[in-house]
């Protein structure tokens, strides 16, 4: 007999409330939950593809190991009895900097199991631990340590009468700005109630179809377009000079740096009318309430962590930041209690301290340690060479930038470990391969999506909202499953290492449930575990008594809209020739920028062996204008190769009116090893071998140009197998 029951979507990031219809120990079928008061029945169709991920033929049911060419199975047991004596021998040889970890974006849904990871690293005293917000939007964490954190937090989307968005598409992303629970529904509510959306992006996106204003941009241009938007608020005087006195540093170093990006300028170097750069810089200055936030295309693309600095200056130009006496939008739920104050936190250092890696000078930031930078230690000899690796909840094969170099680094490590449900690109190369339980199959706590408020200020729930789902189902009869965090639990256990889990030491005598291990990381919370226990579609845990408080009488912290560092990089910007599609080392001339894309049936590297998910077959499009189309005499469907200075990729030319002239537009951590590129039609182009970590990239983090990334089109060979 079916039964419904409430759980915590747990495809992407955004842990969406559903309905899962379970006959006996199989889901059937995945809807939105009406009752949820954060999502109000809203799922996407990832989500509602849960099933056929739980049953999944090519899903990995017991662990593997590699011999030779081939994987065979094999008891976890007996993994964890290897993986610990061969780690226990590499770190008495070569020191515990040996052993790096890398947490992938499917490693965020299931916090357990990431805390264990860290704590694991801690206890074997390896500091190198590698996410994949260092090769996403590292710049919004960077941006905040330059600009400054404004200790309330920023203006609500609820009650905005502006946005404005760039290279952000939340409708489709679930990410960068307009909350991404429901975000189709909050933005519709949104415009119905008068707010004015503007759009900054080289796509007319769904977002930007919806804008009052879009600026369909030459690509790598925001900081460009941005500082012109700054130029004209302070020109106009449309900026708040009461905050800006009281509460910022800078202005006039800020006025005389961007005093050069007129709307002429602008214009020509961006490719946008200039009365539309004038009507986006007043309809946001002029507005209410509001804020600008930036999605991850143009943190890929060059200087992301100056446009990232520059949305910042601009919400503090407009004082878009809550002020004392006003609701805290979300005080937190299975976190302690946020209590704001209208003043400015000091400054955390931003990059250059921490850890040094060995590479390009980089070293630890305040957006973590470069994962850009990791093929490089695993392939550069000498003491601290990296010789071992865990892969949480990713796929680096695909992921990381410079797949050449990563597919060289995958092949020289001694010991690879991939905590991965299939024989993904980045498993097929490990030496073991430990499928975790999925979603339906252990406990579940929305806790995550509170806690990215301090990654970047315009992310997180908009609202106090908290969820937890029990297991709902068995792992299918024969496996031998593990979650993530019982892998280094046991690895720990093996090796007599003690864990510490939110500064509690753990009895490493002892098993522990998944529950006893969020109530650990979520001692001291406003509201109690097994309250949110109590509300099995979740719940939205108000209290109108958390206000925003005043700013302290000793404050003496302010926002810094003149940074030296960031203004130092403008002027570099302004220095730039205004050419068509030149190589950021200008050293070679291209036809088109290639730009990043999210696609809404897919995530990341998931979703690409659903049938469901996948309706043009399982490669990745080459969106391209009609127009360049013609004039390559291209046709949907067509092989073309897309060459960058780094290496070349072929790719499956799709028509898209949205996109302009000159542009290409893929997504991310499509395809496989470079020797599988026959198999184009089945498992799509990886655009991370087009871009080079050696050059144009950012020399604080590391992270290299990995969209607007200048190349050359041309027809490819049709033969390729179809």
């Amino acid at each position: 007999m079916a039964e419904v029951k409430t759980a915590i979507c747990r495809f992407c990031h955004s842990f969406c409330g559903v309905n899962v219809t379970l006959e006996g120990n199989r889901p059937v079928k995945v809807l939105g939950d009406i009752k949820n008061p954060m999502y109000h029945g809203y799922t996407c169709v990832k989500g509602r593809q849960l099933p056929e991920q739980h049953l999944h033929p090519e899903r990995l049911l017991v662990p593997q190991k590699k011999t030779g060419t081939s994987h065979q199975p094999l008891a976890s047991d007996v993994a964890l009895d290897e993986i610990a004596a061969r780690l226990s021998r590499l770190i008495q040889e070569h020191g515990p900097r040996a052993v790096a970890l890398y947490t992938g974006t499917y490693s965020f849904p299931y916090p357990a199991g990431a805390a264990m990871a860290r704590a694991f690293m801690q206890a074997i005293g390896s500091p190198m631990t590698f996410t994949s917000g260092s090769i996403d939007q590292p710049g919004k964490p960077m941006a905040i340590a330059f600009h400054g954190r404004w200790h309330a937090g920023p203006q609500p989307f609820a009650d905005a009468d502006t946005w404005m968005l760039v290279g952000a598409n939340p409708v489709v992303s679930k990410w960068g700005g307009i909350p991404q629970y429901n975000p189709g529904k909050r933005l519709h509510d949104a415009l119905q109630q008068g707010m004015q959306l503007i759009v900054i992006d080289p796509r007319q996106t769904e977002a930007a179809r919806k804008a009052a204003l879009h600026l369909q941009c030459k690509p790598g241009e925001d900081p460009t377009i941005l500082t012109g938007i700054i130029h004209l608020i302070i020109r106009e005087a449309w900026y708040d000079k009461a905050f800006v006195d009281a509460e910022s540093s800078g202005f006039e170093a800020l006025k005389a740096a961007v005093v050069d990006f007129t709307p002429d300028y602008v214009a020509r170097r961006a490719e946008i009318p200039a009365d539309k750069l004038m009507g986006a810089a007043r309809i946001f200055a002029t507005g209410r309430r509001g804020m600008v936030t930036a999605g991850t295309g143009p943190n890929m693309a060059p200087r992301g962590t100056l446009t990232e600095y520059l949305v910042l200056v601009i919400n503090t130009l407009c004082g878009r930041w809550l002020r004392a006496g006003e609701p805290m939008p979300n005080p937190f739920a299975l976190m302690p209690t946020r209590h704001g104050r209208a003043q400015t936190e000091p400054k955390p250092p931003a990059f250059g301290y921490g850890t040094q890696l060995r590479v390009r000078g980089l070293g630890e930031n305040a957006g973590g340690l470069s994962a850009a930078a990791l093929a490089d230690e695993i392939l550069l000899g000498g003491e601290g060479q990296v010789k071992a690796l865990f892969s949480v909840g990713g796929n680096p094969l695909v992921a990381w930038p410079d797949q050449l170099k990563t597919w060289d680094a995958l092949k020289h490590l001694e010991l690879s470990v991939c905590l991965d449900i299939k024989l993904s690109a980045t498993a097929k190369m490990s030496h073991y391969v430990l499928p975790p339980k999925l979603g339906l199959e252990c406990p579940a706590i929305s806790m995550p999506n509170e806690g990215v408020w301090f990654y970047g200020m315009s992310t997180g729930y908009p609202e106090p909202y908290a969820m937890y789902q029990p297991a709902l189902i068995e792992p299918p009869h024969g496996s031998d499953l593990l979650e993530e965090w019982q892998v280094f639990f046991g690895l720990a256990q093996r090796m007599g290492l003690i864990l510490r889990l939110n500064s509690q030491a753990l009895d490493m005598t002892r098993d522990y449930t998944t529950d006893e291990l969020f109530e650990i990381l979520t001692v001291g919370s406003r509201i109690r575990l097994s309250e949110v226990k109590q509300y099995p579609h979740g719940h939205i845990f108000n209290d109108p008594t958390i206000i925003v408080l005043p700013k302290e009488e000793d404050c003496e912290e302010r926002l810094d809209i003149g940074n030296s560092i960031m203004l130092e990089e403008l002027h570099t910007v302004r220095g730039e020739p205004l050419t068509g599609h030149a190589g950021y080392s200008g050293q070679m001339t291209f036809s088109h920028r290639l730009v990043s894309r999210r696609l809404n049936d897919v995530y990341n590297s998931s979703g690409h062996d659903i049938p469901k998910l996948m309706k043009n077959g399982r490669y990745n499009p080459a969106y391209m204008n009609p127009k360049d189309m013609a004039s390559l005499d291209l046709h949907a469907g067509d092989v073309v190769e897309i060459a960058s200075s780094r290496a070349k990729i072929l790719g499956v030319v799709e028509e898209a009116e949205d996109v302009r002239p000159g542009v290409v537009s893929m997504s991310h951590a499509f395809g496989d090893a470079p020797d599988e590129d026959h198999k184009l039609f089945s498992i799509g182009s990886n655009t991370g071998r087009l871009t080079s970590v050696d050059e144009d990239y950012d020399p604080r983090t590391g992270m290299p140009v990995m969209s607007a990334i200048p190349v050359n089109v041309r027809r490819g060979d049709q033969a390729v197998a179809r």
